[in-house]
Formats: C-alpha cells, sequence, structure tokens
C-alpha cells in the first residue's frame, strides 16, 4: 500500500506506474482516493474547530454558573450539546471517508522500480544471467513421474482416490530425497547466516490482507470454515506477520530468516495440473529466505537473496538462470522479482523453481512494521522473500538432471550425508 501523502503529491507518477503494469482499469482509483481524502481531511479540520469550540464553551459555562448566570449557561450548555451531536456526525463520516480510502488503497499497486522492464505478461520477462552448461543426454528423459515410477517412489492413483488431483504419496527414496533436499537447503541457509524457523502453519485474516493482494488471496489461500484463519501458502506470509504492529529498533536490523513448511494452494485458474505430475499441485513443502532490513539496504538484499538460490542448485550439479519478470507479471505488492529457473534436459527449455521478490515498504505498511530510527525518528521496513527450494518441483529438475543411462539417479556429493552416503537411487 502507498503512502497517501505520496498519492496526493504524485498522482502522475502514480497513474503512470499503473499504466506501466497494464492495469489501466485501476486509474480512476487515483482521483477518487484524492477527491475522498480531500473530504475527509475537511472533515477532520471541522471536526477539530468543533471541538475547541466546544471546550472554549464548556470553560464559560463553569463561570457563568459561579457568578450565577444560570440562563446564560443553560444557553450555552444547548449549544454545547448541538456541537456535540454534529462532532459524532463529523466523526463517523470520518471513518466511512477513511474506510473508502483504504478500500481503494489497498488495490492501487506499488511503485515498481525504475530497472523493471515493461511488458504485458510473462511472456515479456528478460533473461538475465545463466549459470552452469545445460545439458542434453544421449539417452531419453522419461517423464518425471515415469522415472519416479520406475524407483517405486510414487502413487498418484491412491492420491487421487483420498485427496482428488494436485495431490501425490511419495515413498522410498524418493520420499527420502525430498526430506534429504529439504534439511541439506536449512543447513545450507543457516550457513549463510539466517536463523532457522518453523513458523504456524495457519495466519488470521489481517495478516493475510497484508502480506498479499486480494487478487493473489483469492487465488491462493484456503480458509478454514467457521474460523478466521487461512493455510499458508507460503511461510514468507508468517514470517512477515510475526513482525505485525511492531517498531522494530535500526540496530537489530536486518533479520535475516529461513523458514520451513508445507505450503497450500488452491491454484484458482491454473491450467493443467497434470493428473501425473508434480509441477502444480495443492500442497507441498518449502525452504524459504526473508529479510526485514532498512531501505537503502533492501536492494543489496535482492541481490544476495536470488543468488542464494542460484548457488544451492549449483551445488546439486543442476543448471539454471535467472529471469527478470517485467512490469505486468509483478503483483501488485512488488517494487522487483525475478524467477530462478532450472534446466530441463527433457524439455529442453527452463522452468520455474523460485522467485525472489522486494516488496519495498508495502507489507510494513500494511501490518505498521516501523523501525525506531536515529533521533527517534521512526520508518516503515523493507521486506523481501526468496524460495530457497520447493519440493517436489525441484525433484524434476533433479532427477532429469542427475539421471545416468542405466535409469539410476546419482546423488550429487553435497546431498550424500543426508542420504545416509548412498551414491546412486536405483
Amino acid at each position: 500500500m502507498l503512502d497517501l501523502k505520496f498519492v496526493r503529491e504524485n498522482p502522475e507518477i502514480v497513474k503512470q506506474n499503473i499504466r506501466n503494469k497494464f492495469q489501466d482499469q485501476k486509474l480512476p482509483l487515483v482521483d477518487e482516493v484524492i477527491e475522498l481524502d480531500a473530504k475527509s481531511r475537511a472533515a477532520k479540520q471541522e471536526a477539530d474547530d468543533l471541538r475547541n469550540k466546544r471546550n472554549t464553551i464548556s470553560k464559560q459555562i463553569g463561570g457563568l454558573m459561579a457568578k450565577g448566570q444560570r440562563e446564560e449557561a443553560e444557553a450555552l450548555k444547548k449549544q454545547v450539546t448541538e456541537f456535540s451531536e454534529h462532532l459524532a456526525e463529523l466523526e463517523a463520516q470520518e471513518t466511512e471517508l477513511s474506510e473508502e480510502i483504504r478500500k481503494r488503497m489497498m488495490v492501487i499497486p506499488n511503485i515498481i522500480d525504475a530497472s523493471v522492464p515493461i511488458g504485458k505478461d510473462d511472456s515479456e520477462n528478460v533473461e538475465l544471467e545463466r549459470f552452469g552448461d545445460p545439458v542434453v543426454p544421449d539417452f531419453e528423459i522419461p517423464y518425471h513421474t515415469d522415472i519416479m515410477e520406475r524407483l517405486n517412489g510414487i502413487d498418484l492413483d491412491a492420491a487421487r482416490k483420498v485427496a482428488g488431483n494436485g495431490f501425490y504419496y511419495l515413498k522410498g527414496d524418493i520420499a527420502r530425497l525430498h526430506s534429504a533436499v529439504l534439511s541439506y537447503a536449512r543447513d545450507f541457509m543457516i550457513g549463510r547466516g539466517f536463523t532457522y524457523y518453523v513458523p504456524p502453519f495457519m495466519i488470521r485474516s489481517d495478516v493475510v490482507t497484508g502480506v498479499m493482494s486480494f487478487a493473489e488471496m483469492d487465488s491462493m489461500m484456503y480458509k478454514i470454515e467457521g474460523e478466521d484463519l487461512y493455510l499458508i501458502g507460503t511461510s514468507e506470509h508468517s514470517m512477515i506477520g510475526s513482525f505485525i504492529d511492531t517498531i522494530l529498533q535500526e540496530d537489530d536490523l536486518p533479520y535475516t530468516l529461513t523458514s520451513y513448511s508445507p505450503c497450500f494452494r488452491k491454484e484458482k485458474g491454473a491450467h493443467g495440473i497434470e493428473e501425473r505430475g508434480v509441477y502444480r499441485i495443492h500442497q507441498f513443502e518449502k525452504q524459504e529466505m526473508i529479510v526485514v532490513c532498512k531501505p537503502e539496504d533492501s536492494m543489496k538484499w535482492y541481490d544476495k537473496l536470488w543468488q542464494n538460490t542460484v548457488d544451492f542448485f549449483r551445488t546439486l550439479d543442476i543448471p539454471v538462470r535467472t529471469l527478470e519478470c517485467c512490469s505486468g507479471d509483478l503483483a501488485d505488492l512488488k517494487v522487483k522479482s525475478c524467477d530462478v529457473e532450472a534446466w530441463s534436459p527433457r524439455q529442453k527449455k527452463y522452468f520455474e523453481v523460485g522467485s525472489c521478490s522486494n516488496l519495498g515498504d508495502a507489507q510494513a505498511r500494511r501490518l505498521k512494521i516501523r523501525v525506531n530510527g536515529e533521533n527517534g525518528n521512526k520508518y516503515f521496513a523493507h521486506t523481501l522473500n526468496n524460495t530457497v527450494v520447493a519440493p517436489p518441483r525441484m525433484l524434476i529438475a533433479f532427477l532429469e538432471n542427475n539421471l545416468q543411462e542405466d535409469g539410476s539417479i546419482r546423488i550429487p556429493v553435497a546431498l550424500r550425508p543426508y542420504m545416509g552416503g548412498q551414491e546412486t537411487i536405483r
């Protein structure tokens, strides 16, 4: 959510940002916010003036009563009553106007960074850099679930009977591999100075609306019936939520956190949830990284975060690339974002395995996460998040890039301690 003062003073910048995100239907919101804000400030000014008059008259009443001028005092009391009634109306008007302003401000997108390429959708995202050489072996690479089934590592049919499409049973060495990757990711991030967390897997609605846009909420979140609770779609939601309505000390920044959680997503409107695939699913597990920092440090941390994911995948011998998200592909709260994509030898192309985002002060403003700076000056923190790894999607890249011609899976050296020293899966 933007600063209301910024919108009031820079309406054309806000409108151009909306155009850059190809959301022209939101343009009228800017003028509506400015008009409502003017009415709100006028009502507040009138209410303040009325309170001052009421206070002055109230003091006069005491003096008149002391002098025995009862009639004059009663007349002023009547005036005070009228002022109080009108003041109640103005206060109700202020509350209503504030709510109308907030509703509109919640859907006006954040100002994107000047470095973000302008484009309509993900087809116009821009490749930044490749890491590792993408290889296509001489032998055929089967579909990822075929590889898992040959290793007796997955049962999608049973999962479909139990929960429907978009769910899975992992078993045997594939299930162990899944857990090994997450354990390795945990220790990898601890080794980079991040504090490990296991957060709540459900959050309240005020946290949901603080960390994401309404559109994202509708397409992603599962609500617990009859309770003010939602299943998390990523642990970032819980982790940023832990700072709600707090004043942080500047000397304690940055907070660098890495968290494990299961994730639950409706994937509403998603096409091609493959009955025999684990690419787009309703339930998965993930290791995440979160940073809360000073505004001037957020771009530095943004570069560190995506580099962590690249380094992690390279230790597992998986070629990756970074892809800059264009303006039209950025969620409304994001200032800048890039995807990390892994190489698929079977498809001969890269596919997304993680996303790194700088949200500026958008989440902090919604959740009231402030920093006590120099001389007691308070300001909103910046928040960032990035995927370390999210199996089982990541397993697709792992299996394809480590598949041997005899059908076995090579386990990279970095992962072997988490697999009991095992060098291959057969």
